[in-house]
Parts: C-alpha cells; structure tokens; sequence
C-alpha cells in the first residue's frame, strides 16, 4: 500500500467517525424502541396512499429480531428484514432521527408517529398528528425544502423527550 492510499484511508476513517460521533440521537418512546418498535423496513414494501389519505399501517416488529443503529434498538418483523436494514441501515431509517417533519420543517423537534408516514424520494417520513400530516402534504416539497434548511442547527440537540400525543403504541411483538 502506497503513502497516498493509507492517507485516503486514514482520512476516511476520520471521516466516519466524526460523522458518528455528530449525528443526532434517534426518537425512542415508552417502548424502547426506535420508531416505536415497527419494522422500518416493512414500510417499503407497502402501497402508499394518495396524498390526504390514511396510509396503510407498517408491520410490527419483533423484540426478538433487533439491530442497533444511531444509539437506538430497531425491532424487525422478519429476519429477511434485519438482514437488508443491517446491510444498510440509512436507506430504511426514518429521516430526522425519527421526528416529525413537519415539526422540522418549522424549526422544532417533536416526536415521529410511526403510523403516520410517506416515503418520498425513497426517504422515510414520519409525523406527530393526523392534523400535522395534513400542514405537510399541503406542500411536500416546500415542507422538506425549509425541514432540510433546519436539520443542520437541530440535529446536535437532544431528541424529543415528549410522547406522541393521544398514541397507544404496539409495542414489538415475541
């Protein structure tokens, strides 16, 4: 190995560990889980709703199929699951660390309601109320425009302490 490649090398180790060491702490509820035990993967598989509709609900996670990513505990509702989220965790994890978008979008971080999701441009969204979801989707694209603006000064501070309002979570199954 040449003195150029293990500078490359080094300098991506670097890199990788100053990425982990800023990333922002991942929502976790009363469950223990992140977003709140269900199967993040399993919201790929699903058909979204059209915009103002209720989308489908996501499978349940098992607490005995787990992996750990950003600090927190994922629960899977199949092995097959883990496996693609272990091989890749950040295409399947909710953006902003499991907080509401919308809340992002406006400066702030509050809990994700894990049943209250869209996927845009492959990223997991999720939201805090039925009422919020419907501020959102009233300009998707403007929302994730300013929440994108936002994350950067958010990101670094704590994750939401509160609970989902009016929520009674499933907590993973097994």
């Amino acid at each position: 190995m040449n003195r150029f490649t293990l500078t490359i090398a080094a300098a991506a180790t670097a890199l990788s560990f100053a990425s982990a060491a800023f990333a922002g702490e991942q929502f976790v509820d009363e469950t223990g889980f992140a977003v709140s035990g269900y199967d993040v993967v399993s919201y790929f598989s699903l058909e979204q709703s059209p915009v103002g509709t209720p989308q489908p609900a996501p499978l349940e996670g098992d607490k005995s199929i787990t992996a750990e990513y950003n600090g927190a505990t994922f629960a899977f509702a199949s092995q097959a699951n883990r496996d693609a989220f272990v091989a890749e965790p950040a295409k399947y994890v909710p953006q902003y660390d499991g907080h509401c978008a919308y809340g992002v979008a406006k400066g702030g971080k509050v809990p994700g309601n894990p049943t209250l999701w869209r996927i845009v441009d492959d990223k997991l969204y999720l939201n805090i109320t039925q009422n919020v979801v419907g501020f959102w989707e009233e300009d998707i694209p403007g929302n994730l425009n300013l929440s994108t603006d936002n994350w950067p000064s958010l990101d670094p501070q704590p994750a939401s302490d509160r609970t989902i309002p009016q929520w009674s979570s499933a907590a993973p199954k097994g």
